[in-house]
Order: C-alpha cells, then structure tokens, then sequence
C-alpha cells in the first residue's frame, strides 16, 4: 500500500483545511514535591525511546483530530489540518472487516519520523482478540507518538498493556480513555499505573451508556474526577471529549468555555471545523493575560507566597497558572 501524503484535512472538502503548522505550547509543571510518587513533574517527564512524532513532554496540546485508520487519505488530510496531535483510529470508526488492513497502513504510516504534528493511535478493547495485533504491530515504530487506550477500567489493565508493548520493544505514551463507571472509580489508580502514562482523557459517549446519563448536567462529576485525577497524577490537565454535531459550532464553543471552567485544556474533535472553534475558546481573555503578567513579575520579583497590592493572594500554584496563562497568549501572537 502507498504511503499517503501529508496535505489537506481530515474529511470534508477543500475549503474546510485548517492550514497552519502542528502547534503546541509550552506549560510548566507542578513543583517535585506535587508530583504523585514514583513521577517526575510534569514539564519534566523524560520521553520514551520510541518517541516519534510525539512533543516534548513540556509542550502540551490543545486540539486533538480523530481520524479512521483504515483511510489513509482521511489521515493525510488530518495531517495537514493544522492540529495539534491526529488521533488515528483503530477501534470504533474502523469497520471490522477492515481492522486488519487499517492495522497494516498506520504501521506503515509510521515506519519512519516525520516533521508534523503528533501521531497517537487508538487501539481495540483492551479485552477483545486484536489487542495483542496491534500492539504488536506499533511497539517500537519511529513516527509512534502514543498509544490511546479505550475503556480502562483498572491500574492492571494499563499494567498488562504496557507488558504486551514491551516484550515487543520500548513502551510509548499512553492515554487511558475512562469510559466507565469502574474506570471513574479507579481514576487515580490508573493515572499513576505507570510512568508510561501520559495522559487521561474522558470517553464521554460510552459513559453515557453505561450509566445511562442524559443532558450536559449529568456529566459535570465524572469531568470533575477526570481533571482531579490527571492533577493528582501529575499529569497535564485533559482534553474534552469530542463535541459530536459537527455543524453546531456555537454549541461546541460554549462547551469549551463550559470545559474550560472545569479545568480542561483543549479538546478532540471529528471535523477539521471544529479546530478553530476549541483553540479560541481556550485563548485567554485581555484581563487575563494582564493579571497573570503581574502574577508572574510579583512572583519573579520575590519568590514564595505574596499579597498583590489589589489583595489577591499568590502562591506557586497561582503562578504556575498565570504561567500558562501567558504561554496560551504567546501561542496565540505567534500566530496573529
């Protein structure tokens, strides 16, 4: 099979690329006395070997493009959208006469590094038969950047995922997926399974089932616990869940504004369209930027916890804030 160029954005026409180079920033961590044991801070944790097109660990992402593994000309496009991370998917957008060859073009996709956003690989059930394929067929490829995990229910199913991968080489970034009521329960516990984890993130429509949830309110805990645990953890704080009507742009800013709030940096999406929509939604306001300068110049000026003259109480936790308050705006000028 022939290797896709990288032009273009993942499904829809031409008009709807979302040109611009893979963009990241870069956010400081918790100090080393914040990090979960057995964890270097955020900002600091060491890459692994097979690293590809993964960023730095500092540089966190703020849009994240699903697209089916099994077209490659899809992921093609979703490489030149102009996201942060393509998400190339194995599990559910891939039919399962079709797993097979999808399994086969992303290891060859990702055969070699490349000068481009990350690329991070949605794998099977972890308690289905293709499991060990893919693994098998990822573990150790140049281009790999990380592997989301689907339904995580336990620090045991991260454990044995992270065995499988490296009796067939080096383990890469892993995004456990909490899409249960048993993998919200065990948040923490899989947050911190491994220094192999990366990242968790919320699977918002197979909660849904599963606990037979309706409605935007019924969903606030579960984001919650999520932002909790991946702060806990020492992780970056998550991306949202994808926002699953793709022609309903106001609705899928006002979710992000929604997410922001809680804590969330960033979101998937399913549409190239939706690309500009979450990264203006996570760009600071004027007011913002302006506290956290002065956040950070009081805080550089003398170290350790202060009052500010218009009596608001600074800490390094406050700081560290403000600092990715200003990093979002850079992101923002650099490309004005």
């Amino acid at each position: 099979m022939s290797r896709p160029a990288r032009t273009g954005a993942a499904g829809g026409s031409a008009q709807e690329v979302v040109p611009g180079p893979a963009r990241s920033y870069v956010v400081p961590g918790p100090s080393p006395q914040d990090a979960a044991p057995g964890r270097t801070p955020t900002g600091t944790v060491p890459a692994p070997a097979a690293a590809g097109r993964r960023q730095a660990a500092e540089e966190i992402p703020v849009t994240w493009l699903y697209a089916p593994g099994d077209r490659p000309e899809v992921v093609a496009k979703a490489l030149g959208s102009g996201a942060d991370v393509v998400l190339v998917d194995l599990e559910d957008a891939v039919a399962p006469g079709r797993k097979g060859y999808a399994r086969a073009a992303t290891a060859e996709l990702l055969a070699e590094r490349a000068v481009g956003p990350a690329v991070h690989v949605r794998v099977n059930a972890l308690d289905g038969p293709l499991l060990a394929a893919d693994l098998a067929a990822l573990a150790g490829l140049p281009g790999l950047g990380g592997v989301r995990l689907p339904k995580v229910g336990s620090a045991a199913d991260v454990a044995r995922v992270v065995r499988l991968l490296r009796e067939a080489g080096d383990a890469p970034a892993l995004y456990p997926l909490l899409e249960s009521a048993l993998g919200l329960e065990n948040a923490f516990a899989i947050a911190t399974a491994d220094p192999a984890v990366r990242g968790v993130a919320l699977g918002e429509a197979d909660l849904r089932a599963d606990l037979g949830l309706a409605g935007e309110d019924a969903l606030e805990w579960p984001r919650v616990r999520t932002v909790v645990a991946a702060r806990a953890a020492g992780l970056p704080p998550p991306a949202q869940s994808v926002y699953p009507d793709v022609r309903d742009l106001p609705g899928l800013a006002a979710s992000c504004r929604a997410g922001r709030a809680l804590g969330f940096l960033g979101r998937a999406a399913i549409h190239p369209r939706q690309l500009p929509v979450i990264e203006r939604a996570y760009l600071p306001s004027a007011q913002e930027v302006a506290a956290a300068r002065e956040t950070v110049a009081a805080a550089d000026a003398s170290p350790g916890a202060l009052a500010l003259p218009d009596g608001r109480f600074v800490d390094p936790a406050v700081v560290a804030g403000a600092r990715r308050i200003l990093a979002l705006s850079a992101r923002a000028e650099s490309r004005s």
